[in-house]
């Protein structure tokens, strides 16, 4: 079973001669106690081309000290990894392999370095006698394994580990001491990545010596520079203007496109752990793209994105499984606990465990079976090729603000089409509830339209996705209560049939009436507010 723990810490540059200072003088430690030398012996590994390594991935397995087995260490922030521990096996466990997945693919992973620290290990105790943090000097021996071998490493560095909640204020006093020591910050963020850079094969030739004729030039060169820079800062905002007239369109949907396709990459992980709204933030992921991809058909040749478009709805359905359940157990929760006890009659809340369970039996196991799916990673390799080498149009060279701008006008246009529609429909009608439920998914394919144009196109852009998630939000709401009716009917049968009292589901179902009422009474309104200035 993988444990997962939050690790806060800092890498210092150190000679082999490397003498600590008196960390005794560091505000709030009472003492400095040696816990001996350990001898560490790690094998990392990645896919042949670095895959891991390139994100900042590390994997190993690692015998000696307290914690030997395999680890998997995801970024969080700057210095903040969360460190998942399996058992020591011989091959990688299978949890591990899976939260690399959505970047190894289906390529093999491989040994690729072979680190052996000897670890000099003292840890900082406060006055109460609790650990503060863990001070070690590591004496590194790197060896490279694979796909090139043959090269090794040596090197002395300081790691500082913050202690299990610890305050990580506590890390800049450390900080300051050893700077005034003369200990300087690590250039590498981890052993992994100095090893790599210092085991490299040298295939390339070095660098050629450059003539005196050409240093002279390049320093003429940078004193011009200089020189204009003053007056450069006055035109600056020109300057940046005329760019932005001149760029073409396909930058700013490819830069979207991009961007959305890292945050599906990145969420993978997080979603198999169970992360809180991960799985939630992923489907929205996938969503932008599939809308990105038709908002901008006149960029992107549809011929070749609709096929992908038809993989991304695939995945986000695949995805909502477990978010609707979520969202209408929540909504019906919450409803019930603000109703007047005696409005609530039988055994309701068991009624909605039962039914809220059912729904999710053997989602979790389902959610990870698609994600390890050959038609998700293909799809994934299917967006890394789209983004290397698009299916341009030739609008695509056209410059950003009028072929962005017209984008999402038609957009705007069918929302609006859609949304006097429903206007016009009998209210507390089928027929209004479908109506309202286009407009939002319409909503948000404006919504994400203007997302992707927003940095060429500026203030105008971002205030009408202010306003489209605003309207997207008041028409959820809507749609919640339309489904959250039909589960509460559906909970009605089900007390029904068992012989319990179907009162509360009745009272809750009035309610879900007016709160869709009160949307539709104010969408009026919602819709006239809407800034326009970029669509009409």
């Amino acid at each position: 079973m993988a444990e997962t723990k939050r690790e806060i810490e800092r890498k210092y540059e150190a000679g082999t001669d490397v003498a600590l200072p008196d960390l005794t003088r560091i505000a709030a430690v009472a003492a400095v106690v040696d816990r001996g030398v350990v001898e560490l012996d790690a094998t990392y590994y990645d896919t042949a081309d670095l895959r891991l390594a390139r994100s900042a991935r590390t994997l190993r397995r690692r015998t000696g000290g307290d914690d030997e087995g395999w680890h998997l260490k995801l970024p969080v922030g700057d210095g903040v990894r969360d460190e998942i521990h399996a058992p020591l096996t011989t091959t990688v466990p299978r949890t591990l392999a899976g939260l690399v997945r959505s970047r190894t693919r289906t390529a093999e992973l491989l040994p690729v370095v072979r680190l052996r620290s000897s670890r000099d290990v003292r840890h900082l105790m406060d006055g109460d006698g609790a650990l503060l943090a863990e001070v070690a000097v590591d004496t590194v021996h790197a060896e490279r394994l694979a796909p090139d071998g043959a090269g090794t490493a040596t090197w002395t560095e300081i790691e500082v580990e913050l202690a299990d909640g610890g305050d990580p204020a506590f890390l800049d006093r450390v900080d300051k001491r050893l700077r005034k020591a003369g200990i300087v910050p690590a250039g590498s963020a981890s052993k992994l990545a100095r090893a790599l850079a210092e085991t490299e094969p040298r295939t390339k030739p070095g660098p050629e010596r450059k003539s005196a004729n050409k240093t002279k030039a390049e320093a003429k060169t940078k004193a011009k520079a200089k020189a204009k820079s003053k007056g450069g800062k006055a035109k600056s905002k020109k300057v940046a203007a005329e760019k932005a007239e001149a760029e073409p369109a396909a930058t700013a949907v490819l830069a979207y496109l991009r961007t959305q396709r890292d945050a599906l990459v990145d969420l993978d992980p997080d979603a198999r752990r169970d992360l809180p709204d991960s799985v939630h933030q992923m489907r929205v992921a996938t969503r932008r793209l599939r809308s990105a991809l038709r908002s901008y058909g006149k960029i992107l040749d549809r011929r070749i994105t609709d096929p992908v478009g038809d993989e991304l709805k695939w995945l986000a359905g695949e995805l909502g499984i477990d978010r609707d359940r979520e969202v209408l157990t929540e909504r019906i929760r919450e409803a019930l606990t603000d109703l007047p006890r005696n409005l609530v009659t039988g055994p309701v809340r068991g009624r909605l465990r039962t039914w809220s369970a059912a729904r999710r039996l053997g989602s979790r196991r389902h959610l990870i079976a698609v994600l390890d799916s050959r038609r998700h990673l293909d799809l994934l390799d299917t967006l890394d090729a789209l983004l290397a080498d698009p299916p341009l149009t030739d609008a695509a060279a056209q410059p950003a603000e009028p072929a962005l701008t017209r984008a999402v006008r038609r957009d705007y246009q069918r929302l609006a089409t859609l949304v006097e529609e429903a206007l016009a429909a009998p209210p507390a009608t089928q027929e209004r509830d479908t109506a309202l439920h286009e407009a939002r998914k319409k909503a948000k394919r404006a919504r994400y339209a203007a997302e992707a144009a927003a940095p060429a196109l500026g203030r105008p852009a971002r205030r009408l996705v202010t306003d489209l998630k605003a309207l997207q939000t008041l028409l959820g709401e809507h749609q919640d209560s339309v489904m959250a009716r039909e589960a509460l009917r559906d909970l009605a049968a089900q007390a029904h049939a068992a012989g319990e009292n179907s009162f509360t589901y009745g009272v809750l179902h009035g309610r879900e009436e007016r709160a869709a009422a009160a949307v539709e009474a104010e969408l009026p309104g919602r819709w006239a507010a809407i800034g326009r200035a970029l669509v009409v």
